[in-house]
């Protein structure tokens, strides 16, 4: 950071749910066991991908992917957001809010190429079935997942260096329940234009690029699903789909309202409860949506609770 004669911010103020203090003790209960059902839920789906010879396939390896994912996502943000609810004056390092914006972005960026990698998994399954086995090859799907992890954490990396050049010296209250980058930028005694700039054009990119991909691939599937003539396999195609389409409306439909729509940054608390959907809502449902609507991942599931006991 630049030098200058004003006194540069070492910490800020989140403020975060601060306005509601008559019930931030009913807050923290709620926050900790989705917290707590969140991690535990997705640890178990990666054990039991693991444990299970059956589910050793690339759909449920992406899946494993995305529950470790999400594991990390939440522990970036929740177990801080726990602590500030309960502090009378909740306050992160300047350093520690850098490290929590590279996560958040390095993070979401990575399920956004999960999300459509696991989108062209289904569109291969169902749409080239016999192709399959050729295409996604236990390589090839190790290969699209490291490359989901490493251009997620590399992508965002560059913004991250402007942001932590960046003078701060004014006001230090961030008017949200974690680092997020906007909020951040807004307290910038520079003019932030470059690195405003930049973000957007990376947000829009990785956003609608990977959304585009990934309804793409499944408008492919509706297309071959509607022409299959039995009912019972259209109806056991769509099924192996809705679970993971219903995580990629929540996730996309709120990423992008908060991060390429700028009509949403004038509103704080409606931007609050977009970042809620994709920080908490949206991993706390990814066991729930896996588990309970797949037979293959209850019968594994089922087996393991037998073997326990």
């Amino acid at each position: 950071m630049k030098e200058t004669n004003e006194t540069a911010v070492t910490e800020f103020i989140l403020l975060g749910f601060t306005s509601i203090k008559h019930t931030k003790f009913l807050l923290f209960a709620i926050f900790f066991i989705i917290y707590i059902v969140t991690v535990t839920g997705n640890i178990v789906i990666v054990a039991i991908v693991y444990g299970n010879i059956h589910l050793h396939t690339p759909m449920y390896f992406f899946l494993s992917n995305l529950s470790c994912l999400e594991i990390f996502y939440t522990s970036n943000i929740i177990p801080k957001m726990l602590s500030d609810i309960i502090k009378e004056n909740p306050t992160v390092p300047f350093t520690g809010c850098i490290i929590q914006l590279y996560f958040f972005g390095s993070l979401g960026s990575t399920e956004c190429f999960l999300l459509g990698v696991m989108a062209y998994d289904r569109y291969v399954a169902i749409c080239k079935p016999l192709h399959y086995p050729l295409l996604m090859t236990v390589r090839t799907s190790a290969f699209m997942a490291l490359c989901s992890w490493t251009t997620g954490f590399f992508a965002t990396f560059g913004a991250i260096v402007l942001v932590y050049e960046l003078h701060f010296c004014g006001p230090n209250r961030i008017k949200h329940f974690f680092c997020d980058l906007q909020p951040v930028l807004k307290l910038s005694c520079n003019t932030p234009y470059t690195i405003d700039t930049v973000s957007w054009v990376l947000a829009s990119t990785i956003l609608l690029g990977s959304c585009f991909l990934t309804l793409a691939s499944y408008f492919r599937i509706i297309i071959t699903v509607v022409k299959i003539p039995s009912s019972k396999s259209r109806q056991k195609a769509f099924s192996t789909c809705t679970a993971h389409l219903t995580v990629v409306i929540i996730f996309y439909g709120a990423m992008i309202s908060m991060y390429v729509s700028p009509s949403t940054l004038k509103n704080e608390e409606f931007n609050k409860i977009l970042s809620l959907l994709y920080t908490v809502v949206t991993p706390f449902m990814n066991p729930f949506i896996y588990a309970l609507r797949n037979q293959d991942v209850k019968q594994a599931l089922h087996k393991a609770m037998i073997k326990t006991y």
